[in-house]
């Protein structure tokens, strides 16, 4: 998504563990953290996730995002550049996935970043060749998200050893990036296990200071092995 320098894609270690905290402490990495009532389905959500946006305040929001993106590649501002394509990417629960695709925005660099990761399992897809499809139909799915306020970038990741697909994005604003995840629970529960779906949000940091490891916050507890938490990096081959 953004046009702001193509990231290095060496093979260096990097963590990204965080300390909790809110939306608030934008200025400082760790993950945004709120204790919320529970979503649509009567669940509460876990710790550090804010339940989805009730429909009718999510359905708005999805329909001037796909206005945007549709904007966005008029002006041809959306972009999807090659060279992350093939990084692979290890996590601290011990999976680990392919970038199959980004898309950036060509836009100045964000102002208050902050890195979101999402997950979710797709349902009824269990072999290869569902998996392709999905990969291959899921360029659709960038009017879902492009035109959200604040978007940068996002690394679309193949499904890991647990068949969980990730999306890792760079987002300008924290409370922004949670408002387009609220609303894109939504979609994905179309075609994804709800329960299966879950984000973290770390301001103040880079997409690049966690993928290189410049920028390290801490990691209490077990987060060290959380599945959002990014261990290590390999170079795309070729």
């Amino acid at each position: 998504m953004e046009q702001a320098g193509q990231p290095a894609a060496e093979g260096t270690r990097a963590a990204a563990g965080t300390a909790e905290g809110t939306a608030a402490a934008a200025a400082g990495p760790g993950p945004v953290h709120q204790r919320t009532p529970p979503g649509p389905s009567g669940v509460s959500p876990p710790d550090g996730e804010q339940p989805p946006l009730p429909w009718r305040q999510a359905a708005p929001a999805l329909a001037r995002c796909t206005w945007r993106t549709a904007s966005l590649l008029a002006r041809r501002e959306l972009l999807q550049p090659p060279d992350n394509v093939g990084m692979r990417i290890r996590f601290g629960d011990g999976t680990a996935a392919a970038v199959y695709r980004e898309t950036r925005v060509d836009r100045p660099p964000p102002e208050a970043p902050a890195v979101l990761v999402v997950c979710f399992q797709l349902r009824w897809v269990s072999h290869e060749a569902g998996h392709a499809a999905f990969r291959l139909e899921s360029n659709l799915n960038t009017l879902l998200f492009g035109g959200f306020p604040g978007l940068v970038s996002k690394l679309w990741l193949r499904h890991d050893q647990q068949r969980r697909y990730r999306g890792l994005y760079e987002w300008d604003g924290p409370a922004l990036a949670v408002a387009y995840v609220r609303a894109l629970w939504w979609p994905l529960s179309v075609v994804s296990a709800p329960a299966s779906i879950h984000y973290r949000v770390l301001p103040g940091l880079r997409r690049d200071d966690v993928l290189l490891g410049r920028r390290q916050p801490a990691a209490p507890g077990d987060a060290e092995h959380a599945w959002w938490r990014v261990l290590e990096v390999e170079a795309p081959s070729g």
